[in-house]
C-alpha cells in the first residue's frame, strides 16, 4: 500500500515541474541554458572537479538542467526522477540543446532496479533528501549505485538551517532536528519556490536529516568520507529575509547571526 505522503509529493512535483518547465519567472534560465549557459551553482562548480568521460548518475535530477550541464563538462550523464513529467521535460530539453543523456523515472530506492551497472560519479543536489523519509535506506542506494572508487557529490541546505523558520522578523526553531519516518513536518503552500503560484494549495511532506544520519548512513553503507564543508550561501531564499549573495545564490543580511545554510561533501566507494 503506498504511503499517503507519497503519492501527495509525486503530485507536488508533477506540478512543480510543470510550472519550472515553463519558467515564467526566470528562475531557471531555460533559454539562458539552451543558448549555453552553465546552471550549476557556484558552490557544485567549484568542488565537483574533472567529470570529463565519466559514467555520471544525477539522483532526483528534476526537469535535466544540472545534468545536461554535467553533459557539456563530458559526462555520460543519466538522470533520474520519480516525477514523469520532470523526465519528460529533462528528455525535451536536452533535444532542444542538442545535448546527449539518459533519463529514467523511477523512484530513487527503485534505482538499482530501474537501472543497470554502476557509476563512477553519483550528484546529488539541492532539496533532495528532504522528501525521503528513510536516509540510511537512500545512502544504501547511492552506495549501491557506485563502481569501486566511484565518487558522491552531495550538497543540500543544512539541517541546523531546515530547522528554523521567519517568524515576525526574526529566525527562530520551530521543527524538530531528526523527523521520524511516520510523522513528517507537513505544509501547505500556494507558491513555488522559483515564484511561481500553484494554481491550487498544494500539499506537501518533508523530512529533516541531521548530518550524524546523513553522514553515518553513508559511512555504514561503505562509503569513505573525503570532505565535509559548510556555507553560507544557497540558490534560493529559505527565508524572506535573505539577500542575494552573488552568481545566483542568496546569503543572510549584514548583521544577521551567521549560521550554515548549506553543506557538501565528497565520499568515495572502497
Amino acid at each position: 500500500m503506498t504511503a499517503p505522503w507519497s503519492q501527495a509529493n509525486l503530485s507536488n512535483w508533477n506540478r512543480r515541474a510543470a510550472l519550472h518547465i515553463q519558467d515564467a519567472t526566470g528562475f531557471y534560465d531555460v533559454e539562458g541554458f539552451v543558448d549555453g549557459k552553465d546552471t550549476l551553482d557556484p558552490i557544485a562548480a567549484s568542488e565537483i572537479g574533472d567529470v570529463k568521460g565519466k559514467r555520471l548518475l544525477h539522483l532526483q535530477c528534476h526537469f535535466g538542467l544540472d545534468t545536461l550541464s554535467l553533459a557539456r563538462r563530458g559526462a555520460i550523464v543519466t538522470g533520474l526522477d520519480f516525477s514523469p513529467v520532470a523526465i519528460a521535460g529533462a528528455r525535451d530539453l536536452a533535444a532542444r540543446a542538442n545535448v546527449p543523456a539518459a533519463f529514467v523515472e523511477a523512484d530513487i530506492y527503485d534505482a538499482r532496479s530501474a537501472l543497470d551497472g554502476r557509476f563512477d560519479l553519483i550528484f546529488s543536489s539541492w532539496g533532495t533528501i528532504c522528501w525521503l523519509p528513510d536516509v540510511k535506506r537512500w545512502a544504501k542506494v547511492v552506495a549501491d549505485m557506485l563502481q569501486p572508487g566511484g565518487t558522491f557529490y552531495f550538497l543540500d541546505s543544512h539541517p541546523s538551517a531546515q530547522v528554523l523558520d521567519q517568524r515576525d522578523g526574526r529566525i527562530e526553531p520551530v521543527y524538530g532536528w531528526r523527523t521520524p519516518a511516520d510523522k513528517p513536518d507537513v505544509f501547505t503552500e500556494s507558491q513555488s519556490y522559483t515564484g511561481d503560484s500553484h494554481s491550487e494549495k498544494v500539499v506537501d511532506y518533508n523530512w529533516i536529516h541531521p548530518l550524524s544520519d546523513v553522514i553515518g548512513g553513508l559511512l555504514d553503507a561503505g562509503l569513505r568520507l573525503e570532505r565535509l564543508r559548510e556555507h553560507e550561501l544557497l540558490p534560493y531564499r529559505l527565508f524572506p529575509m535573505m539577500v542575494p549573495g552573488g552568481r545566483g545564490m542568496f546569503r543572510l543580511p549584514d548583521g544577521a547571526v551567521p549560521i550554515p545554510l548549506s553543506f557538501s561533501l565528497k565520499a568515495t566507494k572502497g
